[in-house]
């Protein structure tokens, strides 16, 4: 029996190891213990993945919880799921599809109508490396869903987050954004030849660059925006890269794939901490890897070049630049060219 004692004690330990490893390399579980009683909060794509898990925690705490989702039969079964397990029945569903401006106008709209309050606003919806697609409005599809709804919905919503401040904002990048670059003269993919990785790290670059400028449009206000990488996560959202098809890559990479890709529960608590951490109060224009704040690529850094997209972005969902968070009726397709 004594022999079998070393190797299992060591294979105990490097399972135990590896468990921390995994935990330390996912970032772990959000520090604060906060809770958000009376306050609402709007997610995003919130019926799978990251979002639904970001939902759920934040309802765990006692928000108001708002699931924005295009598939109304997955977000309501998401909202039914989240009020039976926290037993939160402030958690409904209602529609928004960011791959067309009028749906967010129209969700935005009702928002203002309907909620006396929004204290934070979750970006996290996303589509990655589809094939090329464009929007409702011709927009190329990462660029139209990833970024641009994103940001006319957030300025749509920009009066009724401060008239609630102190309030947040937070908007899912990915660490993607290093390989990207903002290209001003075929932003839709129009003249080159499409690239779909491009065209994401592009999308994610553009969020960060958002973030930035709109932190410094919020200076005093009360409102803060930040930007997150969550980590690599275990989502529908990878189901365009060809990766879980592969025999090959399954057996070779999913151990790694194990240590390094986090649960949707894990990926969920950078989000739920910039939410709702006290230590974050005041916390704006930066980005978050995980649960620390780090160093974005360069070009995320360059004010100048978020200015000039913000006033692209401005152009291209016809929001009126007069006022922030008014937005005429025309049409985006008149602004394209």
């Amino acid at each position: 029996m004594n022999r079998y004692l070393v190797p299992l004690s060591v294979l105990g330990t490097a399972i135990g190891g590896t468990v921390l490893l995994k935990d330390y390399v996912g970032g772990g579980a959000c520090p604060s213990k906060a809770t958000i009683l009376g306050k609402t909060v709007i997610v995003t794509g919130a019926n799978t993945g990251i979002g639904k898990q970001t939902a759920l925690e934040l309802a765990k705490r006692g928000g108001n919880v708002i699931l924005a989702c295009r598939d109304m039969e997955k977000c309501e079964a998401a909202a039914k799921d989240i009020r039976g397990e926290t037993l939160n029945h402030h958690v409904n569903a209602r529609y928004l599809d960011l791959s067309s401006l009028k749906s967010v106008r129209e969700f935005a709209r009702k928002i203002i109508e309907e909620e006396e309050r929004v204290d934070i606003l979750v970006n996290n919806a996303a589509v990655m490396r589809c094939p090329h697609q464009t929007t409702e409005d011709g927009f190329e599809m990462q660029f139209g869903v990833n970024y641009l709804g994103h940001f006319l919905l957030t300025n749509l919503l920009l009066d009724k987050l401060k008239a609630s401040a102190p309030s947040r904002i937070i908007n899912l990048s990915s660490l993607a954004h290093v390989a990207g670059h903002i290209d001003f003269d075929d932003l839709n993919w129009e003249k080159k030849k499409y690239d779909t990785k491009a065209a994401y790290c592009q999308s994610k670059l553009a969020i960060v660059l958002f973030t930035k400028e709109l932190s410094r449009r919020l200076q005093g206000s009360g409102v803060t925006a930040n930007a997150l990488h969550p980590g690599v996560a275990r989502t529908e959202l990878g189901r365009h890269t060809g990766m879980h098809t592969s025999t090959f890559s399954n057996f070779t990479l999913g151990p790694v794939f194990w240590l390094l890709v986090k649960s949707p529960q894990l990926a969920a608590q950078p989000s739920t901490y910039l939410a709702v951490a006290e230590e974050l109060e005041g916390v704006s224009g930066k980005y978050f890897s995980g649960l620390k704040e780090k160093a974005p690529a360069p070009e995320a850094e360059d004010e100048e070049v978020a200015r000039r997209l913000w006033a692209e972005s401005a152009r291209l969902v016809g929001l009126d630049m007069s006022d922030g968070s008014s937005v005429g009726l025309r049409n985006a397709k008149d602004h394209r060219h």
